[in-house]
């Protein structure tokens, strides 16, 4: 037993430890039942699988931080923690499946924009034409779109938080919340990710779309590098969030007079550091693997090089919840300046962990996954967010159980 818990109960570290091996193979069984491509549903081509996680962390989001629960009861009215994780999960998997295919390739691919529907992808004609192929772009395209979603979901709530609706309504202020998340987002997918889109179908739909505009400083009209500033800012905000505990831009807001100067400076402060851990990541692969160049192929392209940056910043998000939720955020001694950079340090080294063991032979056994680094059929993010998936899970749905006790009334 040790430091105690935000509820004030001692935390066991031991469970703890159990938990997050429990939760581990509890994915690797997910991962078996799913996306192994040589045992039941098969659904990693990758990118389908990708685009059903990705949809899926989406729809935790929403319930547990877009909508605060809305109209779900609250916590405090619920008497079984089961239960309520139980139905909470029910709740998002059927959205799931309503945002992915009802949605997006139901409605938005069918009547507005076309590359998010396969079957429309198809009814269009042309080189790729072909309902694999098809599928892995309009797959692509959900990716993007909902990354934009987690990215503006997680700013908002670390950024402005409840802020302005603190006075209103549940239902005011989560709706309030959904339509301003969907309003930038949109704004951040058209500006990031419709451009490479549009260029992934010939004749590339120029009247649809610009030309990646990253193309000439960042060396490739792909996407990726767009994926892979997301992810490493994503880092940062879950960063400020889990491990430095929403400081010291709390007490900016509360020095400067409310959360619209704190949102700024964590949007700016979020992104900044996105783009400088970005930049370490791609001078480290510079010096492993040697200049990119346009038109190398795997590890040599720039493309490669942006995306394994994100996936690198997955990794150290993974390890971010896992010192969060099952090793009660240690350390907890000192002020938050030494608490919170002792934590930054110990995920980051947590995701060189996870990246070690990904990219080991031990992975390939147990996942089925492409041997080596820069292959093709390869992405580790689905991985990735599907472990975290299952701990938002048992940490927003569940609170916690059977880990974190209740305190008894």
């Amino acid at each position: 037993m040790a430091k105690t818990q935000e509820n004030g109960l001692p935390f066991n570290y031991l469970s703890g430890l159990f938990n997050a091996i429990s939760v581990f193979f509890l994915v690797w069984l997910l991962w078996y039942v799913f996306m192994n491509p040589n045992t039941v549903l098969k659904l990693y081509t990758p990118m389908y699988g990708f685009a059903l996680v990705v949809t899926f962390v989406a729809s935790i989001l929403i319930i547990s931080t877009v909508a605060d629960f809305y109209p779900f009861q609250t916590r405090e009215s619920v008497q079984s923690r089961v239960a309520r994780g139980i139905y909470l999960t029910v709740s998002a998997i059927a959205l799931t499946v309503f945002v992915f295919y009802a949605f997006f390739w139901g409605f938005i691919g069918k009547f507005g924009v076309a590359y998010f529907s396969p079957q429309s992808i198809i009814a269009g004609g042309g080189v790729g034409a072909e309902f694999f192929v098809a599928r892995e772009n309009a797959c692509t395209a959900i990716v993007y779109y909902l990354t934009a979603f987690i990215w503006m979901t997680l700013f908002w709530k670390t950024g402005f938080g409840s802020w302005p609706w603190k006075a209103d309504h549940r239902g005011v202020a989560a709706w309030s919340r959904f339509f301003t998340i969907f309003f930038f987002a949109t704004i951040f997918f058209s500006i990031l990710f419709h451009p490479h889109i549009c260029y992934l179908f010939y004749p590339a739909q120029t009247k649809a779309g610009v030309a990646p505009w990253w193309d000439e400083f960042a060396g490739t009209g792909s996407a990726f590098f767009s994926l892979g500033l997301a992810l490493c800012t994503l880092f940062w905000l879950i960063a400020f969030d889990l491990l430095w505990e929403n400081k010291p831009f709390a007490q900016i807001a509360g020095r400067t007079g409310g959360a619209f100067w704190k949102g700024i400076l964590v949007f700016i402060a979020s992104s900044i550091l996105g783009i400088v851990l970005m930049y370490i990541l791609t001078r480290i692969m510079n010096q492993v693997w040697g200049e990119p160049f346009v038109g190398g192929q795997y590890t040599d392209g720039p493309d490669f090089r942006y995306i394994h940056a994100g996936e690198i910043g997955g990794f150290f998000i993974l390890a971010a919840f896992i010192l969060k939720s099952y090793f009660n955020n240690f350390p907890n001694i000192g002020g938050i300046w030494l608490r919170g950079a002792i934590r930054t340090v110990l995920a980051v080294a947590g995701g060189i962990g996870f990246y070690a063991f990904y990219y080991s032979n031990l992975a390939t056994l147990v996942l089925a996954k492409v041997p080596g680094f820069g292959q093709p059929g390869d992405t580790p993010l689905v991985w990735t967010f599907m472990f975290v998936s299952v701990i938002m899970i048992q940490m927003d749905f569940f609170e916690g159980w059977p880990l974190t006790k209740q305190p008894r009334k």
